[in-house]
C-alpha cells in the first residue's frame, strides 16, 4: 500500500518551496494535479510521470491518486500555496474513509499560502487577526459567503479575499464591493497582489473606495482568479519606504 502526500508548492518560484515539499516531490513515483500547477513544475521534475487533469475534476484526480496508492504507489497530489488551504488534503482525507481506500495513509505537506507570500510583497498587513474569504461559490453558497464577508468587517478583522472573479463570475465582486463597503469607512487600507511569486508579479495599495469603484464599474481587468486581496482593519496603514509603500496592521506594540 502506497502513501498519497497532498503537497503545497507555494506562490509558483521554487526558491518558495519548502524543504519537504521538494524532498516528497522528488520521491513520489507519480505527481497529480490541475494543468496549470503542473506546467510550473515540469520544468523542476522533468523526469517525474504526471497526471493531469482541468478545472472542476478535483474528484477525478485525487480518486485517481488514492487508487495509484492502492496499487503501491507514493503519490503527491498538488496544490499552489498551502494543500490545506483552498487545496486538496481535505479532499484527500475525506476520500480515505471510503472501505476501497482502506489503509491508504494520506500526509499533508504544508506550503507557503497567498497571505503569507503576497502580505509579504505588501508589507505586513496580516500582522494581527484577519480572516481568509474565497469568493468562489462553486462549493460554498453565496449567501454563506456573504454572511462571512460582514461578520469579518464588522469584527474589524483583517480581510484576505481569495479567488475574487473569473471568465464567467464577476457580479460576486462587485456584491463583496457592495457589502464591504456598507460597514468598513471607504479610506480603509486597501491592496492587492497579482501572479504571486511567479513571472509578472505586481501589487497596488490604495483605499476601499477604489476598490468599490473597481466592482461598480466591472473594471476588473486588474484583479482575477491570480489576485489576492487585502482589506485592512482600522488600524491598518501605509508606511513609506525607501523601497516604495507597505501596508502594515500593527500589532498594538507601544512605541
Amino acid at each position: 500500500m502506497g502513501t498519497v502526500y497532498a503537497v503545497g508548492f507555494g506562490p509558483g518560484d521554487e526558491k518558495y518551496e519548502t524543504l519537504e515539499a521538494r524532498e516528497v516531490l522528488s520521491g513520489a513515483d507519480v505527481i497529480v494535479g490541475y494543468k496549470t500547477y503542473v506546467d510550473i513544475l515540469k520544468t523542476q521534475y522533468p523526469d517525474k510521470e504526471f497526471f493531469v487533469s482541468g478545472m472542476r475534476e478535483e474528484e477525478k484526480r485525487c480518486e485517481y491518486a488514492m487508487d495509484l496508492a492502492v496499487s503501491g504507489k507514493n503519490v503527491a497530489v498538488i496544490s499552489s500555496g498551502d494543500a490545506a488551504v483552498y487545496g486538496m488534503a481535505g479532499l484527500l482525507y475525506e476520500l480515505s474513509e471510503k472501505e476501497r481506500y482502506c489503509g491508504v495513509q494520506v500526509i499533508t505537506v504544508p506550503g507557503l499560502s497567498a497571505v503569507l507570500s503576497g502580505g509579504a510583497v505588501l508589507g505586513a498587513p496580516v500582522g494581527h487577526d484577519f480572516c481568509v474569504i474565497s469568493l468562489s461559490d462553486l462549493l460554498t453558497p453565496w449567501d454563506v459567503i456573504e454572511k462571512r464577508l460582514r461578520a469579518a468587517a464588522e469584527g474589524d478583522f483583517v480581510i484576505v479575499i481569495y479567488n475574487p472573479v473569473s471568465h464567467k463570475r464577476h457580479e460576486q465582486f462587485k456584491r463583496a464591493c457592495e457589502i464591504l463597503g456598507s460597514i468598513l469607512p471607504k479610506e480603509t487600507v486597501t491592496a492587492y497582489v497579482r501572479n504571486i511569486g511567479r513571472d509578472g508579479c505586481s501589487s497596488r495599495i490604495f483605499l476601499l473606495h477604489q476598490l468599490e469603484e473597481l466592482g461598480n464599474a466591472g473594471e476588473v481587468s486588474e484583479i482575477d482568479m491570480l489576485t489576492t486581496i487585502f482589506i485592512g482593519n482600522s488600524t491598518t496603514k501605509v508606511i513609506e519606504t525607501p523601497d516604495g509603500p507597505r501596508m502594515v496592521t500593527p500589532r498594538g506594540y507601544r512605541l
